[in-house]
């Protein structure tokens, strides 16, 4: 099933279809790497297709992905690899570092509050011990949403309002 969020593509998209992009960044490398997420969703590697999402967001002009994100936890499978989406983007935005590593760190948080949103925390838990050994706040979203740039607003309260109608859709 394709992800609504994200361009159409082949589901045979590897690596390489991100790579040749890579150096220049900008728009070829946003669209390139939601196009692969969108393939390696096809492919059955729920995981590998966040973390594409992750890659599109770096490019600080492009509004971050967040929809994608949502309709890929709300429509994952219990038998294919997700991780933990809520403890990734914790240490993704906790430890970023690079180019534009504050507002990529501002998105992970966001994309952080996502995944809670979406999925049982139960099953989905914070790294509470990174929380009590690095003394980690969390920021609240409301806080974060006003360190996002203009380009975030309308995908956010997308995902936003997905995330809220679809914490009980599960196949």
């Amino acid at each position: 099933m394709l992800n609504p969020h994200l361009p159409e593509a082949s589901p045979d998209l590897g690596p390489y279809h991100t790579r040749q992009h890579r150096l220049n960044g900008g728009c070829n490398f946003h669209r390139a790497c939601l196009e692969l997420s969108q393939s390696l969703w096809l492919q059955e590697k729920p995981a590998q297709a966040i973390l594409q999402l992750n890659k599109a967001s770096m490019i600080p002009e492009q509004a971050a992905p967040y929809p994608a994100l949502v309709w890929f936890l709300a429509h994952r499978k219990n038998h294919l690899f997700i991780g933990n989406p809520v403890r990734h983007f914790q240490h993704l935005a906790s430890r970023m570092s690079g180019d534009h590593s504050k507002l990529r760190s501002w998105r992970a948080w966001a994309c952080f509050h996502l995944a809670e949103i979406s999925l049982p925390r139960s099953d989905f838990p914070r790294d509470q011990q990174q929380i009590d050994q690095e003394q980690l706040q969390i920021p609240v979203f409301r806080d974060i949403e006003k360190k996002l740039p203009s380009c975030d607003s309308s995908t956010l309260s997308v995902a936003k309002a997905l995330a809220k109608n679809s914490t009980v859709k599960r196949p």
